[in-house]
This record gives structure tokens, sequence and C-alpha cells, in this order.
């Protein structure tokens, strides 16, 4: 059954959603077993139609035009940072779109491809759709089929968390898992600030605090990259993997929040949930995995190492390196095996800004400046001293520890966001009136075909 809140949505108040948006979990069909809240739904559960699907994929990632890219280019103002020039719904540092977002329903598991997964001569076209409005046809242009069915993991902890057990992967839910890739970020950002401009250098703290393999690249070797700490330039391996982490995650909880305003504009129910498992969404889903002893995994020197595997607590870690379906390689991070080694993916990502047919060097239409080409020709490509300075530390790293990156898998969940068509019946027995929206209640009307019973 249609819903009419989708031919409404270009006239919804941005402040009616903001004001109204909540955590709304209980939905047709479901049940809450115990406690002060115990309820059971009468009605059976109702699927997402396509075309809701569509508007919450819009709202999380939708190609909406190009990046402004709005900085200096001149030698040394740091403008050369973009690795993108594509815009979607939300904000992404550099213009990577590190987070890709899978759709998992009843019915199957959906990779929703990022502008630089599609044909480059396709995007003015999914540009067109976006300002029409064709939000269905650009889902169904941009997603690909993983896997049949819904993909769960074990509700128990540490797959989950006490609190979602009732609700997870229930009947009639669409579930949104934002997957963050770190690597793309990293690199990036290693290229910028281990550059002649910035000149950052760093420290390997689980190593003596020595050089991260960029001893000889330091100013007191006659390097370009700033080893006295006293400038204030010197960084830990974990530092400047927080800053990754941290960066990439602020563009998925962006993601979650555009997914809870559309949810409230749609008339659903909706909330962000526990995901945060190392490997249980991966092997769900069908990715490619490696493992590695959990001595090396957590870096633990030899002498633990050792005591490990002698009290036969050296378990294997699963972890991602990649999606691939029917000989397609869908998603991959910058470090091997898709790389044979760190030094290729390094020169992978310089070439994704510089090569070519790279953003910098590519298609003028490919961007937002009227003058293009006379634009992209003046900006300066990556420093081959920068693309030493990283290689040799992305090296160091992968030799010393077998894993890019150190602290964190190449790919990470960490929530997602479940949507479904509420039960009013529930909150109308144990909550105040404005619990629900009209939105809410228009939508159970619509697909119950009839008013709330609060008795």
């Amino acid at each position: 059954m249609k819903n009419p809140s989708l031919d409404s949505l270009v006239t919804f108040p941005l402040l009616t959603a903001l004001r109204d948006r909540r955590s709304r979990r209980f939905g047709l069909g479901m049940k809450m077993p115990a406690g002060p809240l115990a309820f059971s739904s009468r009605h059976t559960p109702v699927l997402l139609t396509e075309e809701e699907e569509a508007a919450m994929v819009f709202a999380a990632c939708g190609i909406t035009g190009h990046a402004l890219a709005d900085l200096c280019y001149a030698p040394g103002g740091g403008g050369g940072i973009m690795a993108g020039l594509v815009a979607r719904t939300i904000a992404s540092g550099d213009g990577l779109q590190t987070v890709s977002l899978i759709v998992i329903n009843d019915e199957g598991c959906y990779l929703v491809r990022r502008p630089r997964e599609l044909p480059s001569a396709d995007i003015p076209k999914f540009i067109e759709l976006a300002r029409q409005g064709q939000f269905l046809e650009l889902y169904r242009r941009s997603r690909v089929k993983i896997k049949e069915g819904r993909a769960t993991t074990p509700a128990d902890p540490l797959f989950n968390i006490n609190a979602n057990k009732w609700s997870a992967h229930a009947p009639g839910t669409t579930y949104f898992l934002p997957a963050n890739d770190l690597t793309f970020m990293y690199v990036n950002g290693l290229l910028e600030i281990f550059n002649e401009t910035t000149g950052a250098f760093a420290l390997d703290e689980r190593n003596g605090f020595r050089p991260a393999g960029l001893a000889k690249f330091g100013r007191s070797k006659g390097g370009h990259l700033e080893d006295d700490p006293r400038r204030g330039r010197v960084a830990t391996v974990r530092q400047i993997e927080q800053f990754v982490t941290e960066f990439v995650t602020v563009e998925q909880g962006m993601m979650l929040q555009n997914l809870g305003l559309m949810a409230q504009a749609l008339g659903l129910g909706g909330f962000p949930n526990f995901a945060n498992h190392e490997f249980g969404w991966f092997q769900a889903l069908g990715f490619k995995m490696q493992e590695m002893p959990a001595s090396r995994y957590l870096g633990a020197g030899s002498l633990v190492s050792a005591a490990m595997k002698l009290l036969r607590r050296d378990v294997a870690v699963p972890y991602p390196v990649s999606l691939e379906r029917n000989g397609q390689v869908l998603l991959k991070p910058f470090c091997p095996p898709n790389y044979p080694s760190m030094t290729a993916a390094v020169r992978a990502v310089a070439e994704i800004k510089f090569g070519p047919s790279g953003v910098f060097r590519g298609d003028a239409a490919g961007n937002a400046w009227a003058n293009g080409d006379e634009i992209t020709r003046q900006v300066p490509p990556v420093s081959e001293a920068a693309i030493s300075a990283t290689t040799a530390y992305c090296e160091y790293l992968w030799n010393r520890y077998g894993r890019f990156p150190v602290y964190l898998t190449p790919y990470r969940t960490v929530l997602g966001f479940q949507a479904c068509h509420l039960d009013a019946e529930f909150y109308d027995r144990f909550y105040r009136p404005e619990a629900l929206a009209e939105t809410q209640r228009e939508d159970f009307r619509r697909s119950t075909g009839q008013s709330p019973k609060t008795s």
C-alpha cells in the first residue's frame, strides 16, 4: 500500500522532523516478553515498501550533486587532500565517502554502491534523478544484491546487547547497516600529514616509541618530517588511528541521524542500535575473511604470545578483507590482499586523486566548477616525498603487525538502524498521547486498516 507521506516529503517541515524524532522500537507483530511493558502485537508484521526503503536510503547516502570543494589549491594550501568531488546527503571528510550502506530485509541483503563504485558517466543521471525526487529509481540503480534472505548475527552478547534482544531482526523490519572503511581515510590523511607542509612524524608506542618506519625522513636525519617532539608535530600510531576512526564514525553518525529524520517524515518507527562487533556482521553478510592468532591480532609481545599458546588461549580471530559477488569485487580496503603490498595501496590512493582519470585530472564535468579544466590542472599533485614517507610508514605497520590499520580491522560496524511499521496500540497502552506523532498514527491506520485499540 502506497505511503502518502512519500508524496509530501518535499514539504515536510524540517523543524517538525527534528522536534518529533524519537527512537521508537515496537513494531507490528512484535512481542515484549516480560516486564512492565509486556505486550503482544495482535497484528502481523508489514514489510517496508520498496519506495519507503528507497527514501530511507536516499536520506542516508543519496547522491545530490557535486561537492563545492571551496578550498585553497595553491601549493601548501591543503586543497589537494580532497579525494572525491561527488556530494551525498551527508558530509564526508575529504569527499572520500568512507561509509557504505547495507540494506537488510526479509527478502535479501543489498549493498548501496557509493559514487566512486558507479560508472562516472552515470553520475549526472543520478544527480538529475535526485533533483526529480526519483528515489526508487536511484535505489534500484545503485544497489547490488549480496545475499538471499535476511542476514542476522546472534542475539546474545557480545554480538548484541541484552536491551536489543527482544526486537533484533524481527520479521518485517528493515535493517540499515553502515560499514566503515578505515583504510581510505587513513592513507589519504597520511599523504597530507607526511607532506613537506605539515611534516608530521609518527612513533610506534608498541615498539618502545621508536620511529614508525620514518627514521630517515626526520629532520634530524636531513629529511622533511619534524621529529622534534617540542615542535608539536609528533604523534603515535594509536593517536593517528584513533583520529581516523573517529573521523569516519562521525560520517556514520550523520547517516544514522538522517535515517531517523526520514523515518519520522514517513511515519515509520526506527532506532539506532548496537552493531559494534569485530567480525559478526561481516561473516553474516558473506565478506571474504582472513584470520590471525589473537596474540598477533592484539599486538602481544613474544613472552605473552608464548604463554597464550601454551595455555591454548591463542585463538584465531577472523577479520574482513573484502566483499565479492559473482567474481566482482564490490568492496576492498586499501591493503593486502587486495593490493600486492602497502606500497601499491598508497599508489592506488594517489592515482584516485591525480591519475589520468583521477578526480583532479579526469573529466571536468565531474566537478562543480564552471571552469573545471583550468582549476584542476593547477592543483599540485601529491609530492613524491609525501608518497615515500607514507609508503614507509604503511609498510612498517604491515611488516611488523600483519594488518592495516593496526588497532582495528579495515572494515568496522558500530551502529545500525532498524526501521519498521509501528504498533500504535502498544504506545496507546503505555504512553501519553504525544508519544506518537500524527505521521506514525496515519501509518498505523494505513498498515492495519484500523485505528488503535487502547484496551
